[in-house]
């Protein structure tokens, strides 16, 4: 009885133990700096990414696209029941390991007139490329 009581705490403490590093890969999202960021017009919106959207468009979608220079990183929310959709950018940052991007998708409110046909809402942020993965939140 003494024994299975030990195995049982034991477990409790590889449970805690592995709990802990959960704490630990957060640490790796602590925000070293903002990012200066673009929300990207559709017209200046390269091609590549473009032809991206349109492919994955139905669904909701993420990737990132880095032309040397800069960093896009894209976030759609697939398809939506009506038009009156709007994405906002909260954050764009830094951290350790990677550059981290949090976004909502804003529904339209009950006073908003919207087009009552199917829409695709994404988003296109610009900024500097630092040669870290994308963290999407």
């Amino acid at each position: 009885m003494k024994k299975i009581i030990f195995i049982l705490c034991l477990l409790i403490v590889f449970a805690f133990t592995a709990c802990g590093n959960k704490a630990e890969e957060q640490e790796d999202e602590d925000k070293i700096r903002d990012l200066e960021f673009t929300v990207v017009e559709d017209k200046d919106v390269p091609d590549v990414i473009k032809q991206k959207i349109e492919e994955s468009k139905m669904e909701p979608f993420k990737f990132s696209f880095s032309d040397g220079q800069y960093l896009y990183i894209v976030v759609g929310y697939g398809e939506q029941p009506t038009g009156g959709y709007s994405i906002q950018v909260k954050e764009v940052y830094e951290s350790k390991d990677y550059v981290v991007i949090l976004t909502e998708l804003l529904g339209p409110s009950k006073d908003d007139t919207v087009t009552m046909s199917l829409s695709y809402p994404y988003v296109v942020v610009k900024t500097e490329d630092l040669s870290l993965p994308v963290y999407y939140k």
